[in-house]
């Protein structure tokens, strides 16, 4: 996850969840954040969550005997320090306070993991895994998967953790990218490894719940087309800019509002389509672009 990016002269265009997710969700939206690159605050609630995957990170690089809740919960501060390595200036404006709070907050969250899980029992077969895989029709797909576990018996499951609470009239809408995520890196795993994960599962940490999925071969092949066709809309669109706003009822939590012509604002010029848009091979992924899928 802290893996320097790649230099831009060996980096090719690429799908990660989040960008298919944004296109999806407003293809205005994916051009602010792949092309445009606008930054956008961390809340609170992001920081956390990005503090909480680095110290899963940390714990399950431990040996098993030693993944105990006392353990998990002395990794919170290091976990924090790693985050803001990442990105420096992060937190400029966090109150003292608020920072107490959120770490008090990730400690809850980890000691609520141990609710769900027993990490002392198992192994991972890895944990942020970064993935690249080229599909048939060339789509490239990249990204980070939170945790992958191998049984003994061979069979292969994708765990993602989720730190955050969708707010009620957008839950919804954040189960179902976190499935189309999780789908994502279902695809991935298909043409790398030539193996169906036999299940998908999201661990809610905030909630204490547990979501799984087992998919079917013929289900990714379908959705694995529904990635293709992404791409290349993407493609297509970025070559001529435009780029159009969907509103929906995301809107009201998106950092791009005041430049959006849904709501009176004006975009910058385009800058023309890039020889290497963002993906989520940066600290995007660490600090939580992607957490209102994780949410």
């Amino acid at each position: 996850m802290t893996e320097p990016p790649d230099a831009p002269a060996t980096r090719r265009p690429a799908l990660s969840p989040s960008r298919a997710a944004d296109f999806k969700q407003c293809p205005l939206l994916y051009r602010f954040r792949a092309i445009d690159r606008l930054p956008e605050p961390s809340s609170p609630a992001q920081v956390r969550g990005s503090v909480v995957h680095a110290a899963l990170e940390a714990l399950y690089a431990l040996p098993a005997p030693r993944r105990v809740p006392e353990t998990a919960a002395a990794l919170i501060a290091p976990a924090w320090e790693k985050v803001l390595a990442a990105q420096p200036g992060l937190t400029e404006d966090l109150d003292p306070a608020v920072r107490a709070t959120l770490l008090e907050e990730a400690r809850a969250l980890l000691a609520g993991y141990y609710r769900l899980e027993d990490p002392t029992r198992f192994d991972p077969h890895s944990c942020e895994q970064r993935i690249e895989v080229e599909l048939a029709d060339g789509t490239l797909l990249r990204g980070f998967v939170d945790r992958i576990d191998i049984a003994p018996t061979g069979e292969l499951r994708i765990v993602d953790y989720k730190t955050g609470k969708a707010p009620p009239a957008a839950r919804a809408l954040a189960e179902a990218k976190a499935l189309f995520q999780m789908k994502f890196y279902a695809v991935a795993i298909l043409r790398s490894r030539n193996v169906v994960p036999a299940r998908l599962r999201l661990l809610y940490l905030a909630d204490g719940q547990v979501l799984d999925y087992s998919p079917e071969l013929d289900e990714l092949e379908r959705f694995e087309k529904t990635l293709m066709a992404i791409w290349r809309a993407i493609e297509s669109v970025g070559a001529t800019g435009d780029f159009r706003a969907n509103p929906s009822r995301l809107c009201d939590w998106c950092a791009h509002r005041a430049r959006c012509p849904a709501f009176g604002g004006s975009p910058p010029p385009y800058p023309g389509w890039p020889e290497h848009p963002a993906d989520d091979n940066e600290a995007e992924d660490l600090l939580g672009l992607i957490e209102p899928i994780r949410a």
